[in-house]
């Protein structure tokens, strides 16, 4: 009998390699510097280094409880307290996940059913689309236009339906580098507040935040934390991408259902990690309270170092990424121009095209600027060269 070659129809088709993956890949083929993939070229604090060692040795090794470890889920209640002037909590609404992406994946398979409409903003983040897709949910999507990328509320008010079950937001935006306002926050609760819509709210870069209004958290707005998951990453907060470390903030009723998709998908997170990122919370706070102004001097380096290129610099609100339009250097589409900037320049970038379901005509790339001084500087001379 000759064995069958079995090749299981994919539910996801359409899904390759991310676009992350085959820039850093190309990046590293041609010697270019690597402002591409969202990750920084720098350690994080020695604070958590050591308290990650010292929870090690004292033998902290074994499963976390499956909603995370009280030390972390009490200090992450406090923190939101203190920021936000709400303290949700810590048995019932925090949730400790494998990074926010499994947050997200987490939510979206526990709210979105099939059939049901998920309206998100492109471009938009890579993950959302494939986890509504396996939930069997709907995208539908409301483009964003540059170089402002705000919400059009009347537009979206008109894009609701009966079948619509979530909306996905990401403030601070990546990639477009904006951030909503309090006032986007109210005119989503108008829209929403008679009908039975969940919000998903991606806030990774909450402690990235430029905008003299502060960050316009979900959490803060009392009628839209009732019936949100507002996901957090300790990546991005501490420059530990690797770890792998998030959480997720939601009311009871909606936390015990995430909940039960966490734990056949991750089960816990890793404890050693969780216990080393509540010290840090505890000891250190200063970390996240100025993790804002740390960026912001990196972005007005590369910025003012890229003035005298023929690149225009788009505004930066947060997040730690920039967005260039370089159409007084080329016509290529921007795949095409990311291509050839990595191979000719010596620059590898994103093009924002690849955040988008509808074609996106404009030509603009995003860098990534979490990157250590002269790693900024190197990359801006050569810009400045073409």
């Amino acid at each position: 009998m000759t064995p069958l070659d079995l090749i299981p129809d994919s539910k996801l088709p359409a899904t390759g390699t991310t676009i992350f993956t085959q820039m850093s890949a190309l990046a590293a083929r041609h010697g270019a510097i690597n402002l591409s993939q969202g990750f920084p070229d720098f350690s994080g604090p020695s604070l958590l280094q050591t308290r990650l060692a010292h929870h090690v040795s004292q033998g902290a090794n074994q499963y976390a409880p499956m909603i995370g470890t009280p030390e972390l889920r009490e200090a992450i209640a406090d923190k939101t307290a203190e920021l936000y002037g709400y303290r949700p909590d810590a048995g019932s609404d925090i949730t400790v996940t494998s990074g926010a992406t499994e947050a997200l994946y987490a939510a979206i398979t526990a709210l979105v059913r099939p059939g049901d409409e998920v309206i998100c903003f492109d471009p938009s983040y890579d993950s959302y689309a494939p986890a509504v897709t396996l939930a069997g949910g709907v995208m539908q999507r409301i483009a964003l236009q540059p170089p402002a990328f705000r919400v059009a509320w009347p537009a979206f008010r008109d894009r609701l339906s009966a079948r619509t079950r979530l909306v996905i937001l990401n403030t601070p935006h990546n990639p477009s580098a904006t951030v909503w306002q309090q006032s986007d926050l109210e005119a989503l609760w108008q829209a929403i507040a008679d009908r039975e819509i969940y919000v998903l709210s991606d806030e990774v870069y909450e402690h990235i935040c430029f905008s003299a209004a502060g960050h316009a958290s979900v959490l803060a707005h009392a009628g839209l934390r009732q019936r949100a998951v507002t996901v957090s990453s300790f990546g991005k907060t501490y420059h530990m991408t690797g770890w792998k470390v998030g959480y997720a903030v939601a009311p009871p009723a909606i936390s015990a259902e995430l909940r039960k998709v966490h734990q056949y998908l991750t089960f816990s997170v890793n404890t050693p990690a969780q216990l080393a990122l509540a010290d840090m919370l505890r000891q250190q706070p200063e970390h996240y309270r100025t993790l804002s102004a740390f960026y912001r001097a990196r972005r007005d380096r590369l910025t003012q170092a890229l003035a005298a290129s023929r690149f225009q610099v788009l505004p930066c609100e947060g997040t730690y990424f920039l967005l260039l339009d370089y159409s007084a250097i080329a016509d290529l589409d921007d795949v095409s121009f990311c291509e050839w900037l990595t191979k000719e320049a010596g620059v590898a970038a994103i093009p924002l095209s690849v955040f988008c379901a509808d074609p996106f005509p404009h030509r603009l790339i995003r860098l990534c600027f979490a990157k250590q001084e002269a790693t900024l500087d190197a990359a801006a001379e050569r810009l400045c060269k073409l």
